[in-house]
């Protein structure tokens, strides 16, 4: 590595850390992605040595370590035991993006096909290669393009079972947890506007749109247009941030 600078010797050396991959992979992915880190990360995961370096057997015995008793699937007490063993709180944004990975169709369950088809994909056949995905996947939030996806991701997944809404409760709990990551400063408001003024279930419609929001509208709402094509709700908080001299309002 004597040809690279420092930061380029230091990226290789995280990105081994990371992957556990060869210091030649190491720097085939990092020059194809520019020496971007988070690019490499993804380069390196798409390629087919990733997968087929896992082993199926371990999978399966990763598996059935946190299968339910009762039921083929990891449930609730499974995945809070997953957690502790990768010393990760249950709590901890990762573990949606661990769920978006395995394209979990609900919270706190996974089906083998997603637990097992998730883990072969990332490349992790054990707790320790587990453990070491988990800062890539953190990097992850930091795209805007795949936060949008789990973003998205999140709605299906956090909603009950049979209902097209998600529970007012749930879908706060979830704002928070996710632009916390985003620091969009009116996520505090935007929750206590719907606990006073909403108190209802929240459509998709509306959490897709909320992001567009938060990502478009400046949070001084310099540049929100009264005349855009809002939902209605959005178009309520806006009012009631300027009626509780939030912000100040543009004559």
């Amino acid at each position: 590595m004597h040809k690279l600078n420092r930061g380029q010797r230091d990226k290789v050396q995280q990105f081994i850390a990371i992957t556990g991959t060869s210091e030649k992979l190491a720097l085939q992915a990092l020059k194809t992605s520019d020496w971007h880190l988070e690019g490499a990360f993804d380069v390196f995961y798409s390629q087919p040595q990733a997968k087929s370096a896992t082993n199926s057997r371990h999978l399966e015995e990763l598996y059935y370590k946190y299968k339910d008793p009762y039921v083929d699937m990891i449930m609730a007490d499974g995945i809070s035991l997953l957690c502790n063993d990768l010393q990760v709180d249950p709590q901890d944004i990762v573990m949606l993006v661990v769920s978006w990975h395995m394209k979990a169709a609900t919270m706190c369950e996974f089906s083998k096909q997603e637990f097992v088809g998730g883990l072969q994909a990332l490349g992790i056949d054990s707790l320790e290669k587990f453990r070491e995905r988990l800062h890539y996947m953190r990097t992850e939030l930091k795209d805007d393009n795949k936060f949008r996806e789990i973003y998205n991701f999140a709605f299906g997944w956090a909603k009950e079972k049979g209902q097209k809404s998600l529970a007012l409760d749930t879908a706060i709990g979830m704002w928070q947890l996710l632009f916390a990551e985003k620091q969009w400063p009116l996520v505090d408001y935007w929750c206590q506007f719907l606990q006073a003024r909403h108190n209802k279930a929240i459509s998709r419609d509306t959490w897709s749109q909320l992001l567009e929001f938060a990502r478009a509208v400046n949070p001084t709402l310099l540049n929100y247009d009264p005349q855009g094509a809002w939902p209605y709700l959005i178009d309520e908080f806006v009012e009631y941030l300027y009626e509780s001299n939030v912000v100040q309002k543009n004559c």
